[in-house]
Formats: C-alpha cells, sequence, structure tokens
C-alpha cells in the first residue's frame, strides 16, 4: 500500500472518528451535517505543521492568520443555520476557507469575507443567511444590513465572558442575536465592543 493511500485511509477515519466521538454524542446527527463535515478533509486548512491537530476536540489558533474552530461549532452551526438550496450566503471568514467549503454545496451561492471587511461593512445586502466563523462581542449595523428582510444569522457571541452559539432574523429591519448553548469559540477581535471605564 502506497503511502498516499495509507494517508488519505487514516485522514478519513480520524474525520468518521470525529463524527462518532464528537458531533453524534453531542446531539448532531442530522445527514446533511455529517455528510458534509466527512466530505471535507480539516487537514487541509491547516499548515502542514498543525495538520496532526486537524480533528482534536477544541479550536487550533493560527495566529495572525485566525484559527480553525473545533469541530463541534461547525456542526453546531450548520445545524442550527440549517441551509438550503436558495440561500445566498456570506461567510464571514476564521482566516482558513473551511467553513465556506462545507456550506458551498448545500446552498445556491457563498460570498466569504475577512472579519475585517465584514465589520467594515455598510449598505444593503440581500444574503438570507451570514454564517461568522467565530465569535463576536457585538453585531456591527453595517453587518446586520447584509441580511435580506427574514434572512437569518448564525454566530459565535460573547456573553459576559462566555462564549455561545446564537442565531437570530431579521424581522422589519432588525436583528436579534438568541444564545443557543454555550460553546467555546474563537473570538472575532474585529467585532469587539466598545471598552468603558469601570471605577472599584
Amino acid at each position: 500500500m502506497s503511502t498516499m493511500t495509507t494517508t488519505l485511509s487514516d485522514t478519513r477515519t480520524a474525520r468518521r472518528a470525529m463524527i462518532d466521538s464528537q458531533l453524534r454524542t453531542s446531539g448532531v446527527n442530522e445527514e446533511y451535517v455529517l455528510a458534509r463535515m466527512m466530505a471535507v478533509p480539516r487537514e487541509d486548512y491547516l499548515p502542514a505543521e498543525k495538520a496532526t491537530l486537524a480533528y482534536i476536540d477544541r479550536a487550533v489558533a493560527l495566529g495572525s492568520a485566525g484559527h480553525l474552530a473545533a469541530p463541534l461549532f461547525y456542526g453546531k452551526l450548520l445545524l442550527e443555520a440549517a441551509p438550503g438550496p436558495s440561500d445566498r450566503v456570506l461567510v464571514v471568514s476564521g482566516g482558513t476557507g473551511y467553513l465556506a467549503a462545507l456550506v458551498g454545496p448545500l446552498v445556491a451561492e457563498v460570498t466569504e469575507v475577512t472579519a475585517e471587511e465584514a465589520a467594515a461593512m455598510t449598505g444593503t445586502g440581500t444574503y438570507t443567511l451570514i454564517l461568522v466563523d467565530g465569535a463576536i462581542e457585538q453585531l456591527s449595523e453595517g453587518l446586520a444590513g447584509q441580511l435580506s428582510e427574514d434572512g437569518r444569522i448564525v454566530t459565535g457571541l460573547v456573553l459576559r465572558q462566555v462564549t455561545r452559539l446564537a442565531a437570530g432574523r431579521k424581522i422589519a429591519g432588525a436583528v436579534n442575536l438568541v444564545a443557543v448553548e454555550d460553546l467555546g469559540i474563537p473570538v472575532l477581535s474585529a467585532f469587539a465592543a466598545p471598552r468603558s471605564w469601570t471605577f472599584a
């Protein structure tokens, strides 16, 4: 057996173990989610020196290049988002392109932007779904403006120094995020809330 064949077999085995031990045991059992996470090799979105960390149950930090969040975050995010074939999706990247690769075949179109680009957005968009690869402290007006009426957003959210998966929908021009569950999620500094002075 060639080294290439062995490597491909090993990574498929690792993805299967990720699905069985991290996703299914945490309530992620929908076939479309599991199929996409089985199909996309996480190691392809990491530098070679960090490829062995692809299937651990926590985020892989990539310094200024961003992060690859834990498998459970992506599984729960896709489950909550329920992307469909008519969705026009804006992905706020964590730096790797992994999330866009996961959702791409499930929807009509995907546009990927960096967190910095997303935080600076202005104007009105026509996206029916926004997916944020990380946790934000606040949702900028510009990013919320990219949603069409009745559009959905699924993101990580920092609440009282705890990261949570959160979801919202645009109704009458406003987006209200509601926490879904606590999850370990890398924080996107581009969406930091303004700091205020506090006195002891």
